[in-house]
């Protein structure tokens, strides 16, 4: 536990935990070190007793200075709890949930699925692992029954990992599942809220159940989703890293299958940690003085502000006055001196800092001018004798160096004194009794003569810099020849610029070519080196009075222009600095918006540096309600924005900037007129009605919403509508919603793009910066019919010399009551004339097969055809065949239904040697298109297959037999040898390890834990109890991959080798 500190005299160190004081040096065990506030806490198996929220304090006697709060844990193993868990049983197609619940530890936690032998749970779309660790089947399938479900937790950073006992999930198989639209596992409800951290990863999950297996969609509302986006979880899981405030929102996830779909919103709002605007600064002020110290930060939500002074609350001072970001020690006390802390705090963290007040006796005030000699004095009596040190501002240690002497006396004396010298000297004195200081304050002036300038013979310049304190006794003197000559003209002036003017003799005339003169300055401090233009003069003048910035380091050229061009500038003039002033204008651009309906954001452009005139600018920030008798509320702010909290919504506001420093205020503001926050508005337009203009556009209405219901500025209006259904079906569906906007103050819109037949519900709404309001109720309307769609399918089926068979499928949309077909043909040989268009009015709309007869042989003929309605037929579909030389065979054939879940299927044809056309189809073929059609011809018969060939290789086959056999005993005639002997002489020990009784023989033994794991964390693995870990991977080489499956080697299961060859051949293999 780590507490450093300086300071003169020496502080001392001191703890409190949880509250209360905490000394470290009355408890043995724990290690201190000296001269230091640092202690350490040996690990000797107690580490949980010093559990708890520690600070330092650090003092001597001008103050206490502490730590920020320190949180020591000491992490315990964690462990599942032991229970027994029920089989899991549903029915196939039906959502499951294993529920993990992994118990809290030191994060990060990390969730593995997998079986009692450490295989991984396969993942796909529909099976997935959610944030919070359980396990979620969309659907269930028959081959997810298993009885060795286990959760593993693991905790990288305490190096352990724990299982979960095994689950058991039964799924019961029926003979059709239930198809049905997605709905929403996680999150719960249709919207929800969600805050992160700024520079923290954004994550929103959605997991849905349906079959068939939903599919996830993201989107930003109003926006696209940002580039910086990861889908992760097969599309369930959002990802963006890093977010900031561009990344708030509304986000919404979509889940989608052929029956529906399901939404979730998501309101994400980035927050961020407290960070200092202004932090206290250390000071030393007068006694009597009014001292101003500042703490702002921001973050969101917005940091609130504690003070303390010496570690202590800092309520019941009475010399304290708490302002807004500011307190004042008004006329301050020696006693007032301390520490003073400001801790800025929100729900994501806490910053805490220091400042060191001195309340001191009043100085001296001393003026010295640029390269002269100064002394101060230090006059002390003491008995006894008392050494005198002099110390310069804030710095601890004494002045030094050969332009400085500390008499005996105790004077300071500095020689050839510079601006640099300026500033705060502090005269210590010490004895064994005590010590005193005083303090006293140098000004350095200085006076600074240009150099002479000549234009022409006629007219000389003299330009002189000199301190404001200096004008009473200032005059410019020229001589001649070392002789003082009169002068018909001289001008002095007060402001920071002396200027002298003489005519010489009696030239009364001034002779130049420039028509004018530029001067430009160059400033040290924010753009050092970058000459920036400042003023334009006559040619015919030869000196000018600038207009000049406070507080700045400046430096000027001039450079002369004439009918040809500018010239070259003169050399640069020595550099002057301007005292500070007051600011001599105010922040431009104030911009007023209102993000939230009970706060009022202000903005403005800020002064840039060079328009401070002076240290220590902020901004008075004055507001009252338009039209209201009331006060001007005012707070003074550093930064260049400001927050007006619990307004009225949407009101008028009158709005002052004022820019002051420490010179004092600037001019007069403007008043500038603003509205606070907007909120939703709170109404829905009225009198909503529908106009059908056509089978595919209608007219909408409305009558405005009041501005007294609208809360904000009117930004529009918005019209959602969705199709119900098909006015061919009874049964109603809310389809995909869709939207328009109509921006500014309208009271009717045309909607288009809509379905011929069908039945139409919308609403109608507004809306402002803030967002939708409410929805009009909504209104139904139906639109009249139209021409149906495209056919789907079209296709020839079946070709002969003068037939044609062609079949098609009903269009996908009607867009009204079907009334049958017009099929079109003509013979389109290759030659540039076609033949007549003959056409066949089909007036049964079930008919999906027709065929054309009396066709010419060997010919190439054209189809189209269009589905009608009562209003007309649709655009027509058309294919192309050529009839054969002679009629064959070609009739289609339709099989049994496959199942989906299978990727072959066997087809037994009855002619070998023949060509046919597979077609791949969905159950309802003829509202789809094949999947895929091909061409196979099946092999003919060979001369394998012949009986005759059959017959001929068995009798080949039976006498190469009897030609072995006879061998086989002619062999045997010649004696046997004794293989037995020999095999007991030289046994084999191959054939030993196969009769072994241990070859291959299945381990049950529940007692051999993983390889690498501790006996501390885990003994064992069973299928009906889990350990409370599975491993402690800290010392070991075991770990987890990125994807979570383990490195390392496990004693696990030995299992049973089995051995089989497969003789022959298959065409088809399954898995």
């Amino acid at each position: 536990m780590t507490c450093e500190a300086k300071g003169n005299p020496e502080p001392e160190f001191w703890w409190t935990k949880n509250g209360e004081e905490f000394d470290p040096y009355q408890d043995p065990r724990l290690i201190k070190e000296e001269n230091s506030g640092t202690f350490v806490i040996p690990n000797t198996g107690n580490l949980t007793e010093y559990q708890g929220t520690y600070r330092c304090y650090a003092s001597n006697k001008l103050g206490t200075a502490i730590t920020e709060e320190i949180e020591f844990v000491v992490p315990h193993v964690p462990k599942f709890p032991k229970e027994k868990i029920d089989p899991i049983e549903v029915e196939e197609g039906q959502p499951v949930i294993l529920e993990c619940n992994p118990p809290k530890g030191i994060p990060p936690l990390q969730i593995y699925w997998m079986t009692i032998g450490l295989q991984h749970i396969e993942q796909d779309d529909r099976v997935s692992t959610g944030l919070n660790g359980n396990l979620f089947f969309s659907n269930a399938l028959e081959k997810d029954s298993h009885r060795d479900y286990c959760c593993f937790a693991a905790f990288p950073k305490i190096h352990t990992i724990v299982q979960k006992n095994a689950m058991s999930v039964i799924v019961k198989s029926t003979n059709s599942i239930m198809e049905r639209k997605p709905s929403l596992l996680m999150p719960s409800g249709v919207k929800s809220e969600t805050q992160v951290v700024k520079g923290d990863e954004l994550l929103l999950e959605c997991i849905a159940e349906g079959f068939p297996t939903p599919i996830i969609e993201w989107l930003k509302i109003d926006h696209r989703l940002p580039d910086r986006v990861t889908i992760k979880n097969h599309g369930k899981l959002l990802s963006i890293d890093r977010v900031d405030e561009d990344n708030n929102g509304k986000y919404m996830c979509e889940a989608k299958n052929i029956h529906g779909m399901a939404v979730h919103y998501f309101d994400v709002s980035v927050e961020e940690r407290p960070q200092f605007v202004f932090e206290p600064e250390s000071q030393l002020s007068m006694i009597g003085s009014d001292v101003l110290i500042k703490c702002s930060a921001t973050g969101t939500p917005q940091p609130t502000i504690q003070w303390m002074v010496n570690g202590k609350p800092i309520e019941g001072m009475f010399s304290v006055k708490e302002f807004d970001d500011t307190i004042v020690l008004h006329n301050a006390k020696s006693t007032d001196s301390a520490v003073y802390q400001c801790e800025a705090s929100n729900r994501h963290g806490t910053l805490l800092a220091n400042a060191n007040i001195m309340i001191m006796k009043e100085g001296l005030e001393y003026s010295a001018v640029e390269g002269k000699v100064i002394v101060m004095h230090c006059k002390v009596f003491s008995s006894p004798p008392s050494a005198v040190t002099w110390n310069k501002e804030d710095s601890t240690a004494s002045v030094d160096g050969p332009k400085f002497t500390v008499h005996q006396n105790g004077s300071l004396e500095i020689y050839n004194v510079e601006k640099e010298d300026m500033g705060q000297y502090t005269c210590y004195t010490k004895n064994t009794e005590g010590t005193s200081a005083i303090t006293a304050l140098l000004d350095v002036k200085g006076i600074q003569l240009n150099k002479r300038q000549h234009f022409f013979n006629t007219l000389l310049s003299c330009l002189a810099v000199y301190d404001n304190s200096f004008s009473g006794d200032f005059e410019i003197v020229w001589e001649k020849d070392d002789m003082e000559i009169a002068l018909n003209h001289t001008e002095n002036s007060g402001s920071p610029f002396g200027k002298g003017i003489g005519q010489i003799g009696d030239w009364s005339m001034c002779l130049t070519l420039s028509t004018e003169f530029i001067i430009e300055y160059e400033e040290s401090q924010w753009e050092p080196g970058t000459w920036r233009e400042l003023q334009r003069v006559p040619g015919n003048h030869g000196s000018a009075v600038l207009k000049l910035y406070g507080h700045v380091d400046y430096r000027f050229r001039v450079s002369g222009v004439n009918t040809v061009g500018r010239g070259r500038p003169s050399e640069p003039t020595e550099r002057y600095k301007t005292p500070p002033a007051a600011p001599d204008k105010n922040p431009e651009n104030i911009k007023i918006e209102g993000h939230l309906p009970h706060e009022m954001d202000i903005n403005w452009e800020p002064l840039s540096p060079i328009e401070h005139n002076g240290p220590g600018l902020e901004y008075k920030v004055s507001y009252k309600r338009q039209h209201v008798e009331e006060d001007w509320q005012e707070h003074v702010v550093k930064r260049h924005s400001f927050v007006v909290k619990d307004t009225p919504t949407f009101v008028p506001y009158e709005i002052r900037i004022q820019a002051r420093n420490h010179q004092g205020w600037g001019p007069e503001p403007k008043v500038v007129t603003g509205y606070s926050g907007e909120d939703f508005p709170s109404a829905a337009p009225d009198d909503v009605a529908v106009e059908v203009m056509n089978n595919s556009l209608v007219k909408v209405s409305w009558t405005r919403v009041h501005k007294d219901k609208l809360h904000g500025h009117l930004g529009g209006y918005r019209i959602n509508w969705w199709r119900l259904r098909s006015l061919l079906d009874s049964k109603k569906t809310h389809g995909d919603k869709h939207t328009l906007t109509f921006p500014g103050d309208q009271n009717h819109a045309m909607v288009l793009g809509l379905t011929s037949f069908s039945e139409y519900s919308l609403i109608v709404m507004t809306f402002n910066r803030r967002g939708n309001g409410p929805g009009s109720h909504a209104v139904n309307f139906k639109t009249p019919e139209g021409v149906p769609e495209k056919n789907p399918v079209f296709r020839v089926t079946e070709v002969q010399k003068h037939t044609v068979t062609l079949t098609w499928a009903p269009p996908l949309e009607a867009n009204g009551v079907l009334t049958g077909y017009l099929l079109e043909y003509q013979l389109i040989n290759d030659t540039e004339e076609v033949g007549v268009l003959q056409t066949v009015d089909i007036s049964n709309p079930d008919t999906t097969t027709w065929v054309l007869q009396n066709l010419e042989a060997i010919s190439r003929y054209k189809f189209y055809l269009r589905s009608c309605t009562r209003v007309g037929c649709g655009p027509r579909v058309s294919k192309e065949s050529t009839t054969t030389p002679e009629a064959h065979k070609g009739n289609w054939n339709i099989s049994e239904a496959v199942n989906s879940s299978k990727t072959f299927h066997a087809i037994e044809v009855p002619e070998p040697g023949t060509v046919y056309t597979v077609c791949l189809m969905t159950n309802n073929w003829v509202a789809n298109t094949s999947i895929f059609e091909y061409v196979i011809r099946t092999r003919a018969k060979g001369i394998s297959t012949q009986g005759w060939f059959i017959g001929l290789m068995c009798v080949v086959a039976l006498l190469t037999l009897m030609v072995l056999i006879a061998c086989f005993v002619n062999r045997n005639k010649g004696g046997k040898y004794s293989v037995k002997e020999k095999e007991d002489l030289h046994p084999d020990l191959e054939s030993q390890g196969i009769h072994d009784d241990t070859f291959c023989e299945y381990s049950d033994n529940d007692e051999k834990p993983l390889k690498g794991s501790q006996h501390s964390l885990s003994e064992q693995i069973k299928a009906e109890d889990s350990g409370d870990s599975l491993v402690d991977y800290g010392d070991e080489d075991t770990q987890f991959n990125e994807d979570g499956s383990f490195i390392g080697e496990y004693a696990g299961r030995k299992e049973k080798r089995v051995s089989m060859e497969v003789k022959g051949t298959t065409s088809q293999s399954t898995a």
